[in-house]
């Protein structure tokens, strides 16, 4: 009679460091050209390293299109557009932000992708990801100089919003932190001025039973 035997318990990957490599948005671009790179391919270039994008779960996907359905409503005729899950070139990274207000007008960017100075606000909607949407996407853009960089927190049910980017303690970061909560109003600036408000109780979804 067989006994059965407990599966083995692996050991965590290991990744040697001697075998990573880093490439330049320029080298990001001719993989992508050639065919390398697709749109099925879920990564994104982030500080020299093909990052690999999460699967996005309902409440991520529900809170994507209804801040997107505020801040096109907010834009319409302000000379800036919303983008979802786009490209923005930056030196050594080419994030795709779940949402970003862009200067100017979609057919302007026929031959390149937005970059930062194109940036009005870029938007991370996060629960998975916190953890580097927090670090290295909020490095990431505010080391750009993005003028404010908003992180829709599922898990916590606020939305961070980060402002003045700028060096503390040497390294190159946000500032300023405010946290809006399910009762607040986060105010939306275009170049100082406020435009208007998004509630965030429109923003973060509850399940309807």
């Amino acid at each position: 009679m067989a006994t059965a035997t407990a599966p083995k318990k692996l050991a965590p990957a290991a990744v040697p460091e001697d075998l990573v490599m880093r490439f330049s948005v320029k080298q990001y671009h001719q993989m992508i050209a050639s065919g390398f790179l697709n749109s099925d391919t879920p990564v994104e270039l982030l500080e020299g390293f093909l990052v690999y994008k999460m699967p996005k779960n309902p409440p991520h996907r529900v809170t994507t299109r209804l801040l997107r359905l505020l801040l096109d409503s907010l834009f319409a005729e302000r000379q800036c557009y919303v983008e979802t899950q786009e490209p923005i070139t930056l030196a050594d990274s080419e994030p795709e932000p779940d949402l970003a207000v862009v200067r100017g007008d979609t057919l302007q960017y026929l031959e390149r992708h937005p970059e930062a100075r194109d940036a009005v606000f870029v938007v991370e909607v996060a629960d998975a990801t916190l953890a580097r949407d927090r670090k290295l996407k909020k490095r990431i853009y505010a080391q750009a100089g993005i003028a404010s960089y908003w992180i829709v927190n599922l898990v916590a049910q606020q939305v961070e919003v980060y402002t003045l980017p700028g060096e503390v303690n040497g390294v190159i970061t946000y500032q300023s932190q405010q946290n809006y909560r399910r009762d607040e109003f986060i105010p939306v600036f275009l170049d100082g001025v406020e435009i208007g408000q998004v509630a965030v109780s429109e923003v973060l979804p509850q399940v309807i039973s």
